[in-house]
C-alpha cells in the first residue's frame, strides 16, 4: 500500500510517499519519495525541494500562489520528470493528513469524512494557525485524487486519555462544559518516540515510565505510562508549559490583564506577544534559533546567555513535575531539533536530576548521537535521543485505520 502523508504547517508544507506491505515493519524504512515546500507571502516565492529515495535532492524556486497550487506543483514531481517514482496518481492509495487539533470528540485516527472535516473546521478556533492549513491540505487532495480515502491523524490523541484532574482548568467548571480543557500537542512526535525508545531498549513499552521532550521551535513534554500520554505541558493551546522559540510557555495570565488594563493590548495584539514575539527570540532579541543564540552567548550577548539559562531552568522544571505526574522516571528522551542536536541542553538539563542516580556518559553525549542510550551503565534512568519521525507514524496509523475497517 502506497500512502502519502501531508504535513502541513502555516507556511511550510511536507511530504512523504512511504510504501507499506501486509505487516508495518518495526524500523521506519526511507520513504520513496520526499517533498518539502516552505514560503513567505511578502517575498513571493516558494522553495520546493523534491528527494527521490536514493536519489539527489532537487531544489528550485517558484511564484507563490495558493496553497493548493504549490501543493499540486510539488506532488506532480512524483509521477513526472527526474523525480518520478510512481507511474500515475491513482497508485497512490491512501493519503494521510497530521491534523493538528481534534477537539473533544476525536481521541483517535479516523477516515476523513464530511462530518470530519466539519469538526476540524469547527474547532480551527482551538489551533487557528493550523487547522485551517490542515484542511485545505485535506480539500486540496480531494481534488487532486478524488477517489483516494483520506485519514486524520490528530496530535492531540495521543494525550486524550490522560485523568481528569489533569484535564480540566481550576476555573469555573462551565470552561470544562464548553470544551475548554487541557488537550496536549505534538502527539505523534510523542507516540513516535516512545514507542522507538521500546524498541531501542528491547522493553515493553507498557512497563516503561518515560518523559519525552520534544525540543524543537516548539516544545513540549510527554509523561508516557502503559504506552500513553498521561501528563504534558501543553494545554488549550500550544503556548503553554516550555519556553519555546518565539512562545512564552507558561506565564501568569494575570500578566494578560494588567496589559488590556494599563497598556489597552487587544487580544490580537496579544496572541501576537504570546506566539510570535516571546522565547528565544524575545528573550535574546537575537533570533528564535538556539544555534544563533549560543553564538551571541559565547561572544557575551548577556541577554542571550539569560535566555538559554531560563530555558534550561524551566526544562527542568517541567522534567520534574512530570517525573512527579509518573511516580518515578524509567526513560528520559530527548528528541526534535533542539533534543537531537544540541548536547549542552542535554547536559545541562541531565545534571540537575543527579539525585535520581541519573549519570549521562558525557563522551556519547557529545558525539551527537541518533537512536541511541547516552546513559552510563550503571545510570538508575536510561537516557535516549530519538530522531522523531512524525510522517513515518502517520503512515503507520493510517495503515491500521485503513485494516481496521
Amino acid at each position: 500500500m502506497k500512502i502519502l502523508v501531508l504535513n502541513a504547517g502555516s507556511s511550510s508544507q511536507k511530504s512523504r510517499l512511504y510504501e507499506i506491505g501486509d505487516t508495518v515493519p518495526t524500523q521506519p524504512p526511507e520513504p520513496l519519495w520526499e517533498g518539502n515546500a516552505d514560503w513567505t507571502k511578502e517575498k513571493g516565492t516558494a522553495t520546493i525541494e523534491i528527494t527521490p529515495a536514493h536519489g539527489q535532492t532537487i531544489k528550485k524556486e517558484i511564484s507563490v500562489g495558493s496553497r493548493a497550487e504549490i501543493v499540486e506543483q510539488m506532488l506532480k514531481t512524483l509521477w513526472s520528470g527526474e523525480t518520478k517514482v510512481i507511474e500515475q496518481p491513482t497508485d497512490i492509495q491512501l493519503v494521510g493528513h497530521r491534523v493538528v487539533h481534534g477537539g473533544p470528540h476525536y481521541t483517535e485516527s479516523v477516515k476523513i469524512t464530511t462530518e470530519v472535516k466539519e469538526e476540524i473546521k469547527r474547532v480551527s478556533s482551538f489551533a487557528p494557525l493550523h487547522n485551517p492549513v490542515n484542511l485545505e491540505g485535506i480539500e486540496t487532495m480531494e481534488r487532486l485524487l478524488p477517489d483516494v480515502p483520506q485519514v486524520a491523524v490528530f496530535d492531540t490523541t495521543f494525550h486524550s486519555q490522560m485523568p481528569l484532574e489533569r484535564v480540566v482548568y481550576p476555573g469555573p467548571y462551565s470552561w470544562y462544559e464548553q470544551d475548554i480543557k487541557r488537550y496536549g500537542f505534538h502527539g505523534t512526535s510523542h507516540q513516535y518516540c516512545a514507542e522507538r525508545t521500546a524498541h531501542i531498549l528491547g522493553r515493553d513499552l507498557n512497563s516503561l515510565r518515560i518523559v519525552n521532550c520534544h525540543l524543537g521551535n516548539g516544545c513540549s513534554l510527554a509523561a508516557i505510562q502503559h504506552g500513553h500520554s498521561v501528563d504534558t505541558t501543553m494545554g488549550f493551546t500550544p503556548i503553554d508549559g516550555l519556553m519555546m522559540g518565539t512562545r512564552t510557555g507558561s506565564v501568569d495570565p494575570g500578566i494578560l490583564v494588567y496589559l488590556q488594563r494599563e497598556q489597552q493590548a487587544t487580544a490580537d495584539q496579544l496572541d501576537q506577544v504570546l506566539n510570535k514575539q516571546s522565547g528565544f527570540l524575545g528573550i535574546s532579541g537575537v533570533s528564535n534559533d538556539l544555534r544563533q543564540v549560543e553564538k551571541a552567548a559565547t561572544e557575551g550577548n548577556e541577554r542571550a546567555k539569560l535566555a538559554i539559562a531560563m530555558f534550561i531552568y524551566r526544562l527542568r522544571f517541567f522534567i520534574g513535575a512530570m517525573v512527579a505526574s509518573l511516580g518515578g522516571i524509567d526513560v528520559l528522551t530527548f528528541t526534535a531539533g533542539v533534543g537531537e542536536h544540541a548536547p549542552e541542553v542535554r547536559a545541562a538539563t541531565c545534571e540537575a536530576f543527579g539525585f535520581l542516580n541519573l549519570k549521562l556518559d558525557q563522551e556519547k553525549n557529545a558525539a551527537s548521537p541518533i537512536d541511541q542510550d547516552i546513559a552510563t551503565q550503571d545510570s538508575a534512568v536510561r537516557v535516549l535521543v530519538v530522531h522523531t519521525e512524525e510522517d513515518w507514524q502517520i503512515a503507520k496509523e493510517c495503515w491500521h485505520v485503513m485494516h481496521a475497517s
